[in-house]
């Protein structure tokens, strides 16, 4: 009898393995939810509907883009921390996920809760000005706050271009100007083009048109060289602020236990598309360059990223809230 057990139980434990294995293979059978964690218009939320129409090509499923911004990024990431580790929440975010396991004290999950799936793109930092800004550049923009009140905005407390401008601001140009969080880095670019705020730093591909048409000033880009899209916008370390080399990235997240074949086949077609021509193309027109890698590739990159920006907080002097 007790063997009659021992071979129900394996049997039914085999049973289980095979179907989760099945049920990887066949992913995804039903919608995919993107959930974003920043408000549209900024670099997750160009990335996520970019990759995201593309997969929905790829995998005849649809692929919902869902905004959920606020408190750097944080309350998505909560979110997507509860949800079904099956695959079908996906966490897009960027190096804010990296840089709120120091800046925040309890940000309501930890990077145990997470694993990465795949490095999408990269990005410079990219410092605006507002079209009547007496500046035509940051070390100009620099100069101007130790005479003027000024604010810079940011898609949100946490996110890599805030630590930029910190760094820029602080650190290398020793000046204090103050700092206006806002849900992401599409709302700060447009309170400086519409004059409500003087500067903002953030990703590139946030506000690369906006600069291209005239509509805001390119300051600088905190990349080693000057870019493609912006021939004419000068590095930070051409105007002689310090020699960084700040991104920001966008990773798609999933819960911790989702099953390694699931995420395998997310790395595997996002790799995919970014070898599409046309999706590289794409990604170069608004500022982003392709990354791609193995998921074990990201997993390292967002460890190797947490302790970089875990040393500028502690170096720019900023308090975990």
């Amino acid at each position: 009898m007790r063997g009659v057990v021992k071979v129900g139980l394996a049997g039914a434990l085999l049973f289980a393995i095979g179907s989760v294995s099945a049920s990887a293979q066949d992913y995804p059978t039903k919608p995919v939810k993107l959930l974003v964690a920043f408000a549209p218009g900024g670099p997750a939320d160009s990335i996520a509907r970019l990759i995201g129409q593309k997969l929905n090509e790829r995998w005849n499923q649809s692929v919902i883009v869902e905004n959920r911004g606020g408190a750097g990024g944080n309350i998505a990431a909560m979110q997507a921390a509860k949800a079904d580790a099956d695959g079908y929440t996906v966490l897009v975010t960027t190096s804010a996920f990296a840089v709120n396991q120091t800046l925040t004290k309890n940000p309501g999950y930890t990077p145990d809760d997470f694993r990465a799936a795949a490095i999408v793109a990269t990005t410079p930092n990219l410092i605006i000005g507002a079209p009547n800004l007496k500046a035509n550049n940051l070390k100009e923009a620099i100069e101007l706050a130790r005479t003027e009140k000024m604010t810079y905005g940011t898609a949100g407390a946490g996110t890599t271009p805030h630590l930029s401008a910190e760094r820029l601001f602080k650190l290398e140009g020793k000046v204090d100007i103050p700092h206006a969080p806002f849900t992401g880095a599409g709302p700060a670019t447009q309170a400086v083009l519409g004059s409500h705020i003087p500067l903002a730093s953030v990703a590139l591909s946030a506000a690369v048109q906006n600069v291209q048409s005239g509509q805001v000033k390119g300051l600088a880009v905190t990349s080693k060289e000057r870019v493609k899209a912006l021939p004419n916008v000068p590095t930070a370390r051409e105007l002689g602020l310090g020699d960084a080399d700040d991104t920001t990235w966008v990773v798609f997240f999933v819960p911790a236990k989702t099953p390694d074949p699931v995420i395998q086949k997310i790395n595997a077609d996002v790799n995919a598309i970014l070898k599409d021509s046309d999706t590289e193309a794409k990604l170069e027109a608004i500022g982003f360059m392709p990354v791609g890698g193995s998921a074990n590739d990201a997993e390292a990159y967002v460890k190797s990223e947490t302790a970089r920006w875990g040393e500028i907080i502690r170096r720019v002097g900023l308090e975990p809230k």
